[in-house]
């Protein structure tokens, strides 16, 4: 077994120091060291998406990259981008349109149709569902997360036409 190695890195925000083995995963090191439950482990091949975090701005999959790989970035989980109130015009059209169920997909789900809104604001239905089709949910086949996502497309187009 190889010998631990010192990681700094920055999650949601603060200074993190700690040993870990090389072959530590990202979303292991987020649940299991520092004990944030909000980045969900899933499949952990990279398939469904409910590990997906942000390192340095980019949507990853915490399952696919070692934590020793983001020494020194910039890793937020949905409880950052949460608390900073990014996503909540997105978490309100999810509610309203009954666009998360169990809840074990919610975060990725968020991250991504957040990165998703940033990216091409003016996604179609189809490059949405392509968009989100990283991120797997089980309860509400789709519809009502694309629902969501036009939702607040609109939303977003009206309020930059009275700025």
């Amino acid at each position: 077994m190889a010998e631990p190695v010192q990681l700094t890195l920055y999650v949601n925000g603060v200074e993190q120091t700690r040993h870990v083995e090389p072959r530590t995963h990202l979303i292991d090191f987020l649940r299991d060291d520092l004990g944030i439950k909000s980045a969900r482990t899933g499949c952990e091949h990279g398939v469904c998406g409910a590990c997906t975090v942000r390192l340095d701005g980019d949507i990853v999959r915490g399952c696919l990259v070692l934590a020793v790989q983001t020494a020194g970035q910039e890793v937020e989980t949905i409880d950052y981008a949460s608390d900073r109130g990014d996503l909540a015009d997105l978490q309100a059209a999810f509610h309203a349109h009954n666009a998360l169920q169990c809840g074990f997909c919610t975060s990725g789900m968020l991250l991504t149709a957040s990165a998703l809104l940033d990216e091409k604001p003016d996604a179609t239905r189809d490059e949405i569902r392509e968009y989100m089709s990283g991120n797997y949910c089980r309860c509400t086949g789709y519809q009502a997360i694309v629902d969501a996502v036009c939702t607040v497309q609109a939303k977003r187009r009206e309020q930059a036409l009275q700025l």
